[in-house]
C-alpha cells in the first residue's frame, strides 16, 4: 500500500475537491460521486481515500492539530504549552476542538459508507477484491465509530452515504455504538478473501487484516466488560502471528515499521502533506527543520518509570531530602555545573534553594536520579542531560539538555527548546534525530502505529486479570516487561516490589504498564477515560503542566464528571435538532 499510496491519494484529492463541511454530502464531489468506483483504478483509489481519513484531514501540508498522538496531552502521561481548554475548564460546546474530531470522523464514516454501498453496484473489480475492500471499509467504519463512542459516548448511526438534508438521526445510545462496531467487525472477520495478516514488504502491507479486526473487536469488548470475548478475540491476534520486536529502543524508527509488532499503522512517506507530524509538534529548535515543543512529557510519567530492578523510583533514594523541599526550592538539583553569576540570581529569584548546589557536580547529581531506570524511559523521554543528536548549520550536532540553556553549537552545544524560559521532559518516541531520518518537520516517513502487539498484551491482560486469572494476567504483562528490559512481576517473594499481592494490586500495575509503554501513541487519554481514572490522575491537587520539577505554569481546573463525554458540538446540534446535548453541557 504504501509504494502506491502516495499517487493514490493525490489523485484521490484531485478528484474530492476541498471539503468545507461534513454535511456537504459524500466523501467525494459530485463530479467524483457518479464515477468513483466504476473502474478498477478508481476502486482502488476510493479505498484509498478511506483510509486516507485515518490522517483527521491532514493531507494537504503543514499539521492539523488533530493528530492521534497529541491525545496525549488530555492524559496522565503528556502535557502541552498551549494547554487545551478541556483540561483548563474553559472549554464550551461551540468550541472547533470538539467540531473538528466530530467532523473529521464522520466524514471517515462517509467514505467507507460509500466504499460498502457502491463497491457492489459499481465496480468492475474481480469478485475477491470486492469483497476484500468492502471487509475493510466495514473495519474503518468500525475505528471511526469506535473513537466517536469513546469521546461523546452515544452518536448517530448512518450506515449509507447522507446528504445534509438526510442527517436527521438522533443520537443512538453508547450500546447501541458499541454493538455496531462490533457487527462491523465480525463481518470482517467473517470474510475469507481478508488475510490474516500481511508480513512486510507485501505490497498490501498496510491494509486492514483480520488480526487488525480481532484486535479492534477485542477492544470493543473492553469497553462493554465482555472479559472473556475480550480475552478469545486477543488469542486470535496471537494465533495470526503477530509478536513483540526485539528491540524496543528501535520499534519506532523507519526500519522497523512494518515488524510483526505493528498490527495497524498509518501509513507515511516522507512528501508533503503525507507524512508524519510528530516532528512538527515533538521536536525542538535543535530538531531537522527546527520544530515546536508544543506537546512534551509529563513528570507524572518519567516518575513512574521503575528502577530497573523494578522498584518503584522514589526521588528521596537518590537525593535524601528532595520531598522535604518546596517544588521551587527542588529546581536546584536540575541546574548546570558552573553557572555565572547572573544564573545563580535568576535562580535565587524563582526560589531555588541556591546552599544546596554543586558548582561542579550538579549535573553528575541529576543524572543520577535516571540512571539504571526502566529502559523505556530513556527511549520515550529527553531527560535532562542526556544527549539528543539534532542538527547545526545543516550538519548533525550532538546536543545535551541542560538548564538554564545557554547557546547551540556544532559541538557540546544546547538542546534548544521553543519553551527556552522553562525546562520540560521532552519526547524522544516518535521525534526523528539528525538530517537523515526525514526530509522534512512535517512529514516524517515513519508509519504511525494505531494498533501494535504490545497494546494488545497489555489489555488481554486487563481482560484476564478482571477474570480472576491473575497468574495468567502476569505472564501477558512480563512479556512486554520482559522485552523492555525490567525485572518481572511475580508472587512468590513478597520482599521485593515487583511482588503481585492479587487482582486489585494487578489491575493498577497493568494500568501503569501500559503508561509508560506507550507515550506519544495517543493511548492514554482514552484508557484513563475507559478506566475513570482520569479525574483522579489528571486533575489531582497540584496538576497541571509542570516543570521538570514540578512546579505547574498552567493549572487544571476540573469542571465535573460532566466532562467525561465530550460536548456534542454546537454546530451540530444547530443542523440536527434531534440530536441532544450531554448532561451537564450548556450550549
Amino acid at each position: 500500500m504504501k509504494k502506491y499510496i502516495l499517487t493514490a491519494i493525490t489523485a484521490v484529492a484531485l478528484i474530492s475537491g476541498c471539503k468545507k463541511d461534513l454535511l456537504e454530502t459524500a466523501p467525494y464531489s459530485q463530479v467524483a460521486s457518479e464515477t468513483m468506483w466504476t473502474t478498477d483504478n478508481l476502486t482502488d483509489l476510493g479505498m484509498t481515500g478511506v483510509y486516507a481519513q485515518l490522517r483527521y484531514g491532514n493531507a494537504s501540508g503543514g499539521a492539523s492539530g488533530l493528530e492521534l498522538y497529541q491525545m496525549d496531552c488530555l492524559g496522565f502521561t503528556g502535557q502541552t504549552t498551549g494547554v487545551e481548554a478541556l483540561l483548563s475548564g474553559t472549554i464550551t460546546p461551540s468550541n472547533t476542538y470538539f467540531s473538528s474530531h466530530w467532523q473529521n470522523l464522520f466524514e471517515g464514516i462517509q467514505r467507507a459508507n460509500g466504499a460498502i454501498v457502491n463497491i457492489p453496484l459499481k465496480s468492475p473489480s474481480s469478485a475477491e477484491k470486492k469483497a476484500r475492500y468492502i471487509a475493510e471499509a466495514k473495519f474503518l467504519r468500525a475505528y471511526f465509530y469506535l473513537r466517536l463512542n469513546q469521546l461523546y459516548k452515544g452518536v448517530p448511526i448512518y450506515l449509507e452515504p447522507f446528504t445534509a438534508e438526510e442527517a436527521t438521526k438522533p443520537r443512538a445510545t453508547e450500546a447501541e455504538v458499541w454493538a455496531q462496531v462490533i457487527a462491523d467487525l465480525t463481518a470482517a472477520i467473517a470474510e475469507p478473501n481478508l488475510p490474516e495478516r500481511y508480513i512486510a514488504g507485501n505490497a498490501a502491507y498496510g491494509h486492514v487484516t483480520k488480526g487488525a479486526a480481532y484486535a479492534l473487536r477485542g477492544k470493543a469488548y473492553m469497553y462493554t466488560e465482555k472479559w472473556d470475548l475480550a480475552a478469545a478475540d486477543f488469542q486470535k491476534v496471537k494465533d495470526a502471528g503477530y509478536g513483540l520486536f526485539a528491540n524496543y529502543n528501535t520499534l519506532f524508527k523507519t526500519a522497523n515499521e512494518q515488524s510483526n509488532e505493528m498490527i495497524f499503522s498509518i501509513q507515511q512517506i516522507g512528501v508533503p502533506g503525507y507524512g508524519s507530524t510528530t516532528q512538527f509538534y515533538c521536536g525542538t529548535r535543535s530538531s531537522f527543520g527546527s520544530c515546536w515543543n508544543t506537546y512534551h512529557v509529563s513528570p507524572n510519567l518519567v516518575d513512574l518509570y521503575e528502577n530497573a530492578d523494578g522498584s518503584k523510583f522514589n526521588w528521596d533514594a537518590v537525593i535524601p531530602g528532595y520531598s522535604a523541599l518546596t517544588v521551587a526550592e527542588r529546581e536546584v538539583y536540575f541546574l548546570r555545573n558552573n553557572l555565572t553569576a547572573t544564573e545563580i540570581a535568576a535562580a535565587t529569584t524563582r526560589g531555588a534553594k541556591m546552599s544546596l548546589y554543586l558548582p561542579t557536580g550538579n549535573e553528575a547529581r541529576i543524572l543520577a536520579a535516571y540512571a539504571n531506570r526502566d529502559p523505556r524511559l530513556a527511549a520515550n523521554v529527553i531527560t535532562p542531560y542526556s544527549t539528543y543528536v539534532g542538527v547545526f548549520a545543516g550538519a548533525n550536532a550532538v546536543v545535551t539538555s541542560r538548564w538554564p540553556y545557554r547557546a547551540e553549537a556544532a559541538t557540546n552545544g544546547d538542546l534548544r527548546t521553543d519553551t527556552q524560559s522553562f525546562f520540560y521532559y521532552l519526547y524522544r518516541k516518535y521525534v526523528y534525530e539528525g538530517v537523515a531520518e526525514t526530509p522534512g518537520r512535517d512529514y516524517g516517513p515513519t508509519d504511525f502505529v494505531l494498533i501494535r502487539y504490545a497494546d494488545v498484551l497489555l489489555i488481554w491482560a486487563e481482560a484476564l486479570n478482571e477474570q480472576g486469572l491473575t497468574a495468567e494476567a502476569m505472564a501477558k504483562v512480563n512479556e512486554v516487561r520482559g522485552r523492555a528490559g525490567v525485572a518481572l512481576l511475580q508472587n512468590t517473594n513478597a520482599a521485593l516490589q515487583t511482588y503481585v499481592t492479587g487482582q486489585t494490586d494487578l489491575r493498577e500495575r497493568i494500568r501503569n504498564e501500559r503508561r509508560v509503554e506507550f507515550p506519544n501513541e495517543g493511548i492514554n487519554f482514552f484508557d484513563e477515560m475507559r478506566w475513570k481514572s482520569w479525574k483522579d490522575k489528571v486533575f489531582a491537587p497540584g496538576n497541571g503542566v509542570k516543570q521538570i520539577w514540578g512546579r505547574v505554569t498552567s493549572a487544571y481546573s476540573f469542571k465535573g464528571d460532566y466532562i467525561y463525554n465530550w460536548a456534542v458540538p454546537a454546530v451540530e446540534i444547530e443542523r440536527n435538532p434531534n440530536i441532544k446535548q450531554n448532561t451537564g453541557w450548556i450550549n
